[in-house]
């Protein structure tokens, strides 16, 4: 579980307008002969966003202002809603109990961490769900909505059942999930072209791992 978190979301009007999206770092050597040689020095993607395209009036510059503030800059993490993927399924979408395949019952296992895997045949890259939505996650055993005999960590992304499902039996979720982030500066450069319009043009915002 995240340090210096606020379980908060950053205003999610202002993000909707907001750029940004996942990023991974690759080495790429061009040898000699004009071939290439790749190596991926990070094992997962890391998201970075611009949340300054998203600010339209000096009031939406304000609750910026203020939530920025309260995290103390860089210091203290929160919720960030991206909307160009928040779900289980795709965007258009309601999530269904048999989105995500999180795991497989073996008897004695009761926890399972919610995942979102993405690709298919050639190399999907799984990606760990730590911050689900309240009220959103769906869970199936076998096919079978559960409507009882579980709860989930909106921390962690853990799901917990009272008791371990059966050896065999495939364990599947549905949600809603918002990405655990910081400010990426503690400095605010702002412009004001009158007292209704409020611009500031770069407030970067990262997703930090756990």
């Amino acid at each position: 579980m995240l340090l210096n978190f606020h379980d908060v979301r950053f205003p999610p009007g202002i993000s909707l307008g907001s750029r940004g999206g996942p990023e991974r770092k690759t080495v790429v050597v061009a040898l000699a002969g004009g071939s290439e040689q790749r190596n991926s020095q990070w094992q997962d993607s890391r998201r970075r966003y611009n949340a300054g395209y998203g600010i339209r009036t000096v009031n939406e510059l304000d609750t910026v202002i203020a939530f920025f503030e309260e995290r103390r800059g860089r210091l203290t993490a929160f919720r960030w809603k991206d909307w160009a993927d928040y779900k289980s399924c795709a965007p258009d979408e309601v999530p269904s109990t048999t989105d995500q395949a999180v795991g497989t019952g073996d008897g004695a296992t009761t926890t399972f961490q919610l995942i979102k895997t993405y690709g298919g045949a050639f190399n999907p890259y799984v990606r760990q769900i730590s911050k689900p939505v309240a009220g959103t996650v769906l869970v199936a055993l076998d096919g079978v909505a559960q409507a009882s005999g579980w709860s989930v960590d909106t921390l962690t992304g853990i799901v917990t059942f009272t008791a371990a499902p059966a050896a065999g039996v495939a364990v599947t979720a549905g949600f809603e999930f918002d990405v655990p982030a910081r400010f990426n500066t503690d400095r605010f450069d702002i412009q004001l072209n009158n007292h209704r319009l409020g611009f500031v043009p770069d407030i970067p915002v990262i997703e930090v791992r756990e």
